[in-house]
């Protein structure tokens, strides 16, 4: 009978320090899982990181970025706006609406 070992393999290297965990509003899928659960999210006018996380996801029509003006109202952004990372303003954040597509021809 051969003895099982539970040996660590000769090529994986192993960094120092603790594995962080995935944080909610720092990745793609923790950003829209947040945003499609609530229906909408505001972002602080200083979060560059997620104002360029929100302005990918919206380019490929995953989320709806609305610019929030000084009075509350909301201006739409076109995603070479959300592109340009506007950092005066606070954005507005939302699921996009399925129901303004048009028919599908057949």
């Amino acid at each position: 009978m051969r003895s099982q070992t539970a040996a660590a393999p000769a090529n994986v290297v192993r960094f120092p320090g603790p594995r962080s965990a995935p944080s909610q509003g720092r990745d793609q899928k923790g950003l829209l899982d947040t945003v499609y659960t609530n229906g909408s999210m505001v972002i602080a006018a200083d979060d560059k990181d997620t104002k360029l996380m929100a302005s990918r996801l919206q380019v490929f029509g995953f989320l709806n970025v609305a610019e929030v003006m000084m009075d509350g109202s909301v201006r739409m952004l076109r995603p070479s706006e959300a592109a340009k990372l506007a950092l005066s303003r606070p954005w507005r954040l939302s699921r996009p609406s399925f129901d303004d597509l048009p028919p599908l021809a057949g």
